[in-house]
């Protein structure tokens, strides 16, 4: 199925498959691309975790090397140059010779030693400088973690990289609470111009409860199918095998998939998905937040009643002014502030234009964010509320390159 294609254009159709950690992620992926191969497409899975292991069940339990490290092995050693995609991207036979599918991990750093989101920006940088947009391909897969939607995770959704996303979850709390953090930011995104779009959840190791049900119900996004809770089918997985040799699990793909490449999965309208509030997303598991302020923690509990040393204590103002008079600054700079303010409601109280930097502001006193110039400032900005929803704290970011920003 692979056909020519105008210069510059994308060829292949991004899918984005997102879900908590451990809920299944990469076996869904795994399944639904070899499908897809099956059915005469050409596929490739990306895997977006720096875990690295969404393709081993593809390639029969091998683990891929990833982009990130053979990258940094060939930069140690002066050959970046030499880097070709063959080097990153594999390829393998599945069923028995009866289809063939890419794969790739994008990785990330070593535990601890840096910051997974950014890897993930790299990475899909790299991969747009070897040409992904033109390649012949029919479907690229992306398999990410969902747990926190911030940064580079949020890639395929900030930079609308992925035309459709798919939620993978299960009846759990835990695993809906990501559900509805997911859709937020898709939601968020597609509102400040994103082409990207949600078309529906997969209710993964289903076990006929219906929590999942009522969630989609109330987020207004439609189920596209439930796979059961399986043992035989679990030992597959874990011994890196497919799930399409069971006749039931095949005919549950084989109709997504269909789907899928008939563009008939059921609608969805993002100005009308309805991401839940705390207290609603509570009322799907029949549970009330209760309406009480619990007891503060004192210091002589924290002490236990023991003689505490004097200690030098800090008088912080906290409520800091915003700039007020914008009269002296560039339009541009007028511009980025009050976006700020309004839309973040972030308080610029320092506005410099450095010589090499650009535009560099100071946030609540104790931030610093380097805009470098007004281009691309929706981009900057989906990347600044990512970063809020995602409760890190930061104290530096540069967004001179929005496809790579990094932060400390």
């Amino acid at each position: 199925m692979s056909r020519p294609m105008p210069p510059g254009t994308r060829a292949a159709r991004m899918l984005a498959v997102y879900g908590k950690g451990g809920m299944g992620k990469s076996f869904f992926t795994t399944n639904l691309v070899s499908k897809l191969a099956l059915l005469g497409n050409r596929v490739m899975q990306l895997g977006c975790d720096p875990k690295h292991d969404s393709c081993n069940a593809l390639f029969g339990g091998v683990s891929l090397p990833t982009l990130g490290d053979v990258w940094r092995e060939y930069k140690e050693t002066g050959r970046e140059d030499a880097l070709q995609t063959q080097h990153v991207i594999f390829k393998t036979s599945i069923m028995g010779g009866a289809a063939t599918v890419y794969g790739c991990e994008i990785g990330g750093p070593e535990v601890g030693r840096g910051c997974g989101g950014r890897g993930i920006t790299f990475g899909f940088d790299l991969l747009e400088k070897f040409g992904m947009s033109q390649w012949a391909l029919d479907y690229v897969v992306m398999d990410f973690l969902g747990d926190v939607v911030c940064g580079g995770f949020a890639t395929p959704l900030s930079r609308s990289l992925a035309e459709e996303v798919i939620i993978l979850c299960g009846n759990d709390r835990q695993s809906l609470y990501a559900a509805n953090n997911i859709a937020s930011a898709a939601k968020y995104f597609a509102g400040m111009g994103g082409k990207t779009r949600l078309i529906g959840l997969i209710v993964n190791r289903d076990d006929g409860s219906g929590v999942a049900e009522r969630f989609a119900e109330r987020i207004n996004l439609p189920v596209l199918a439930r796979i059961p809770l399986d043992r035989k089918i679990r030992e597959l997985a874990d011994a890196c095998k497919l799930a399409l040799v069971d006749e039931g699990f095949n005919t549950i793909f084989d109709h997504l998939a269909r789907q899928i490449m008939t563009r008939t999965t059921p609608h969805v309208d993002m100005t009308t998905v309805h991401p839940l509030e705390y207290k609603e997303f509570l009322g799907v598991f029949g549970a009330v937040e209760p309406d009480i302020v619990p007891d503060g923690a004192s210091a002589d509990d924290l002490f236990g009643g023991k003689p505490v040393k004097p200690v030098l204590t800090f008088v912080l103002d906290l409520v800091q002014p915003s700039v007020g008079d914008m009269s002296h600054m560039d339009i541009a700079t007028k511009l980025v502030v009050t976006r700020l303010l309004k839309e973040l409601g972030m308080y610029v109280t320092e506005a410099n234009q450095d010589p090499k930097k650009g535009m560099t502001l100071t946030v609540d006193g104790n931030t610093t964010i380097c805009f470098g110039d007004e281009g691309e400032l929706d981009s900057k900005m989906a990347i600044l509320a990512a970063l809020q929803k995602s409760g890190e704290s930061y104290c530096y970011v540069d967004l001179r390159r929005p496809a790579s920003p990094m932060y400390r």
